[in-house]
């Protein structure tokens, strides 16, 4: 007798496709999957006695936690609060997507907004009403862009090569980080070195623990900062040793040093710390926007980042991931949008996500797009990857939108890739840090990633890196030795960032 199948085969059809790597979520508000709303959020609401709020968001002064007596005293204007929270949500929100009401009027109206009434606003909006009003209210004229350049071997060579390559396609800031902690200096100036061929204006950041961070920064070596993390429950801040006072003093010591400062956040942060108090993602991250504008750093990073794949699981989080970069915008926040930490293995997930953003405009389209492979990204692989970007200058081409990228020839590439290689050698040979063969950048110069390359080895970063921390050495004189090797323009263009 034949064996009567009991499944229809489209299913093991499905069961094939990379669909299936995703992971799915029910919404469950007291565990903290719930994107726009749960019984836990707060009823928005607020009373201001002599300029001092003395309630918000249904908790009186007296029960306010940290995060709610920062937003109190340097967030919510009193002046207007009354004013702002008495409007209707529903005509706020379109208002926000009303071509005729001009932005200015709208970030009025939100900074007297408490961050429960923010999110109540902006849960009003569906995803194309978001994306319209993220256009309208975005900071900066021009969208741009953000390229992570690293690689699985922290090898200096080809970062300042894929660096050269990543301004060469257009990116607005570069950003990096490494595999092992202790070359974080090796990686900044090779990145550094690398972002100052071709073009001046190039903004770098190198990512690593903050203390370092911020000494590379006042070395000279990177020009923004952008990894001071805040959080919207007290737990949260608490147990990384935090509060907003020290982030605001964080931030305020880069921006001392002209470093542009911007702050990260993004729903699921909470919930993956265990400390989401069963609250909504977006009400959560509604806190760390109004935060971040009362610490007065010129921008945020947000969009889940690394909270983007459990933020993804929940019924509406990819909604929400936008929402809360309109709430950064219309707090007149620049906006890196996210974009970075992959959250979808589907390539269809991948597309859908990224166009609201590519059609709409952002102030910084991903705040880090993977300009190198996915392998060598060390942050872990990006929405969007060295494989998928020829697929993204098509997508900036049929739909005639500015996604802050341009094609690269392949001449231009090589030029570009063996001028910053060549730049690097110059330095590391000047300041007696390192000598690399031709046979070494040879092989920098045409590999597609770090598995192709014969350079420094692990051992030798790490020893190149130890010295440029021990000595003491700065941007000051790396443009120097850029200078004296005759590398006048790359001088300048890292002189001038």
């Amino acid at each position: 007798m034949t064996e009567t199948p009991n499944r229809w085969r489209r299913f093991a059809d499905w069961d094939e496709r990379p669909l299936r790597l995703d992971k799915f979520a029910a919404e469950d508000w007291k565990n903290g999957f719930a994107a726009f709303s749960s019984p836990a959020d707060p009823k928005a609401g607020v009373s201001v006695k002599g300029g001092r709020v003395i309630s918000m968001d249904g908790v009186l002064e007296r029960d306010f936690d940290m995060i709610d007596r920062f937003i109190a005293d340097y967030h919510l204007d009193s002046d207007i609060a009354h004013e702002s929270m008495a409007m209707d949500s529903g005509e706020i929100a379109r208002m926000l997507v009303d071509m005729h009401v001009p932005r200015e009027r709208l970030v009025r109206i939100a900074h007297g907004l408490t961050p429960a009434k923010l999110a109540d606003v902006v849960s009003r909006l569906n995803a194309l009403e978001i994306a319209f009003a993220y256009s309208k209210m975005r900071a900066r004229k021009t969208p741009g862009n953000q390229g992570h350049v690293t690689n699985a071997k922290d090898d200096p060579l080809q970062l300042a090569a894929d660096a050269a390559t990543a301004v060469a396609l257009g990116f607005d800031e570069v950003e990096t980080t490494m595999r092992v902690a202790r070359n974080a200096w090796s990686n900044a100036v090779a990145c550094a070195v690398g972002a100052a061929v071709g073009r001046w204006g190039t903004l770098f950041q190198c990512s690593s623990e903050e203390a370092e961070e911020l000494q590379i920064g006042m070395a000279g070596f990177t020009s923004y900062a952008e990894t001071v993390s805040v959080y919207g429950t007290e737990k949260s801040f608490v147990d990384g040793d935090d509060t907003p006072w020290s982030k605001a003093f964080l931030a305020a010591a880069y921006a001392s040093r002209g470093i542009k400062m911007r702050c990260t956040s993004g729903a699921g942060s909470e919930l993956l710390m265990g400390f989401h108090e069963s609250k909504s993602l977006l009400y959560l991250e509604a806190r760390c926007l109004c935060l971040q504008r009362g610490m007065g750093v010129q921008g945020t990073q947000n969009g889940g980042i690394d909270g983007a794949p459990v933020t993804a699981t929940v019924p509406g989080g990819m909604r929400e991931l936008m929402a809360e970069n309109l709430l950064a915008v219309w707090l007149d926040l620049e906006c890196a949008s996210g974009n970075d930490a992959r959250a979808t293995e589907s390539e269809i997930r991948v597309g859908a996500k990224i166009m609201p953003y590519l059609i709409a405009g952002s102030d910084l389209i991903c705040s880090g797009f993977g300009s190198i492979l996915k392998y060598d990204n060390s942050f872990n692989p990006s929405l969007l990857n060295g494989e998928e970007l020829e697929d993204y200058l098509v997508l900036q081409r049929d739909f005639e939108a500015d996604g802050g990228l341009t094609p690269l020839s392949e001449g231009r590439s090589l030029d570009v890739r063996e001028r910053g290689i060549d730049a690097l050698s110059a330095v590391y040979e000047e300041l007696g840090l390192a000598t690399a063969t031709a046979a070494m950048k040879a092989s920098v110069l045409v590999a597609s990633g770090s598995d192709e390359t014969t350079s420094f080895t692990p051992r030798d970063v790490s020893v190149i890196s130890e010295a440029i921390k021990a000595r003491g050495i700065t941007v000051i004189d790396v443009i120097t030795a850029l200078a004296k090797r005759g590398y006048r323009e790359e001088a300048e263009n890292l002189l001038n960032v």
